[in-house]
């Protein structure tokens, strides 16, 4: 059983794709457009089950979270796509500083709601019985993003929020290894969100295309993940082509190219 966020459209909405045609027992799509995630469960059947939610709203996670045990029985992976982009620089044309509200909005979407999901699912799960015979209890996938490494003009906050999402991921790791959780940050390259707004014409960051191909791609490799159970704690980069190697992963030890 999956529970997907931002599960409706781009990266969440091929998560979902590939679970459901991967032959999961059930898949929840988290998403905060109800209209979006109905259509998608209708089409994808009675083993999808949409669930509008606000992923900053504690007590909306949580009866998502419930919704989804009720409806499956189990929660076995949680896959955090929900984010929002949003551009600006730190200081205007103008001359005028950054909107921190919009900065802070950022923030509490892409991070601090990340977080709440990734603790209110293991919280949950924890209550349940083991999904091998080993005690592992789950997956637990978020998403980062090249920006987290390499952002661009206009991405601070942006950038800020996924390589926060990056950073917790190793500790989140280790504080849920002991319970029998697998905790792992997938970086998809999503720079081409920014360019209308911030890029001068001829400028724009293109070299890894949005569209749906992208996003099969991206989610194979987050099906992988959570098929395998075989990175824990590790940052999985799907490059475009600013990068050589096409998924690379990284640990305290060493670093090694998976793909080339």
């Amino acid at each position: 059983v999956v529970l997907v966020t931002g599960g409706a459209s781009g990266l969440g909405e091929a998560v979902v794709r590939r679970a459901v045609a991967a032959g999961a027992k059930g898949v929840a799509i988290v998403d905060m457009s109800e209209e979006k995630a109905t259509a998608l469960a209708l089409e994808l059947g009675p083993t999808a089950v949409a669930m509008p939610t606000d992923i900053t709203s504690p007590g909306q996670v949580s009866e998502a979270i419930q919704t989804t045990i009720d409806s499956f029985g189990r929660i076995d992976s949680v896959v955090s796509c929900a984010g929002i982009p949003w551009a600006q620089r730190t200081v205007d044309r103008e001359g005028n500083p950054a909107n921190l509200d919009a900065y802070r909005k950022v923030i509490e979407v892409n991070l601090i709601g990340t977080f709440r999901m990734i603790a209110a699912c293991a919280a949950a799960m924890a209550g349940l019985e083991p999904a091998t015979g080993d005690g592992a209890r789950g997956v637990i996938v978020n998403t980062s993003s090249i920006a987290a490494q390499d952002g661009q003009i206009g991405q601070a906050s942006y950038a800020a929020s996924k390589a926060g999402i990056a950073g917790l991921t190793l500790p989140v790791a280790r504080d849920l290894a002991p319970q029998g959780y697998h905790v792992t940050v997938f970086d998809g390259d999503t720079r081409a969100l920014f360019c209308e707004t911030i890029c001068n014409p001829g400028g724009a960051i293109s070299d890894n295309p949005r569209d749906s191909a992208a996003a099969a791609g991206t989610s194979l490799s987050c099906g992988s993940l959570v098929i395998e159970l075989s990175f824990v704690g590790e940052l999985c980069r799907w490059g475009g082509s600013r990068s050589p190697y096409g998924l690379v992963y990284t640990n305290m030890a060493n670093l090694r190219y998976i793909c080339r």
